[in-house]
């Protein structure tokens, strides 16, 4: 049996090896290797530092460390003005209201909020948008700061040219009947798509037959800056207010709770939601209103005496004449239409309330309007809209 010496063994070992030719090569290649190693390193640190988003990038499993909450982010990153959430919802959809107002539930709860606020126009028509000319350069030049919606019947399909501020602004639809619930329904779907849209803050509910007084600037800045709700409630103690009170309303809805107004309304977000989401006071009429009771007269003023008696300022921000005893209100024709006509339901009213103080300037829409007027108030355009149009 041979024996072997295993502590000579390896010294001996090691030393055929370095003196190999192949070794020798081997150990060349790599003293030159080791420098050429270290300033690849150095370069791709360097890298790195500079491109944190492409290693992060390459490494899906690591989450991007947060910048300390002192650092700023860069302004390129920043939104800009105008910038607001991207509505998933297109305008026509085949969502039922019940639908419609969870979609809403759903914006509200992800508090979103969004620069500049913009007021939400809603328009309530049958059809055809007569004084779309005099609207368009209400808007003109204030993109961003504005949305529309239109609800007409939904057999309507004219087509809205592209140029036209009003192009792609129609909503799902249903009919509406004059004194019935659908009016309700109606305003409360117009409502459901402009929450939609986060950056709507006011939201104002007009006709087909309501014209503007003054310009956006005026009208944009008199809403934004209001710290009270516009829907018109008062307590008529006669035949066409009480008169018209249901008992089954009770214990919700009592007489001395029960209040009357205009339609034509202008709230805040958190007046509009709640009109939306309301189902106590809604079933309640759509199951005891009915003419001579009109929903759209007796609804929303006695929700909004019940529920926001302090956000709201009980009068409206739209003009209309009731001087002629009817169902109905003044039609204005186009011989009516003078300069002194119109600064007379501008400047003419009786004093009101703005944000606590007393203001003379109470109204900012008027109605109603016959579509012969469109002509000479396009040409007292610039009495309305001044040099910012």
């Amino acid at each position: 049996m041979a024996s072997h010496d295993t502590k000579n063994e390896f010294p001996a070992k090691t030393l055929n090896l370095f003196n190999s030719k192949s070794t020798l090569l081997h150990l060349f290649i790599f003293l030159n290797g080791l420098p050429i190693g270290f300033v690849c390193a150095f370069c791709i640190q360097s890298y790195l530092a500079t491109n944190p988003i492409f290693f992060f990038s390459a490494l899906p499993s690591i989450s991007q460390p947060k910048p300390p909450a002192s650092s700023k982010i860069p302004p390129t990153l920043l939104p800009p003005m105008g910038f607001s959430v991207k509505r998933q919802i297109p305008m026509m959809h085949n969502m039922s209201d019940e639908d419609l107002v969870r979609s809403v539930m759903k914006v509200t709860t992800e508090n979103v909020t969004t620069v500049p606020h913009k007021v939400a126009f809603m328009f309530l028509t049958p059809g055809r948008m007569p004084f779309t000319p005099l609207w368009e350069l209400f808007f003109k030049g204030h993109k961003g700061l504005f949305t529309i919606y239109v609800h007409t019947h939904p057999s309507y399909n004219e087509t809205i040219p592209r140029h036209s501020v009003f192009h792609d602004t129609r909503i799902t639809s249903q009919p509406v009947y004059w004194g019935d619930i659908s009016m309700v329904d109606a305003e409360r779907r117009l409502l459901a798509n402009a929450l939609l849209d986060p950056s709507n803050q006011r939201f104002v509910l007009l006709s087909d037959s309501c014209i503007p007084l003054f310009n956006f600037t005026v009208t944009y800045n008199y809403l934004i800056n209001s710290n009270f709700s516009y829907v018109s409630s008062y307590d008529e103690k006669a035949k066409s207010g009480r008169g018209r009170y249901n008992p089954q309303m009770l214990p919700e809805i009592t007489i001395h709770d029960w209040r009357k107004g205009s339609q034509w309304f202008e709230v805040n977000r958190t007046l509009a939601l709640g009109i939306v989401t309301d189902k106590k006071y809604y079933s309640l009429f759509k199951q005891f209103c009915h003419p001579p009771c009109y929903n759209d007269e007796h609804y929303l003023p006695t929700l909004a005496s019940i529920l926001y008696g302090e956000m709201n300022s009980n009068r409206t921000v739209t003009h209309v004449d009731w001087s002629k005893v009817g169902p109905h209100p003044r039609r204005y024709v186009a011989s009516e239409i003078t300069a002194e006509f119109l600064n007379s339901i501008r400047f003419g009213s009786k004093e009101c309330i703005y944000n606590g103080k007393p203001a003379y300037t109470c109204f900012l829409f008027s109605r109603k309007f016959t579509w012969s007027t469109l002509k000479p108030l396009l040409t007292f355009a610039p009495l309305l809209f001044g040099e910012n149009p």
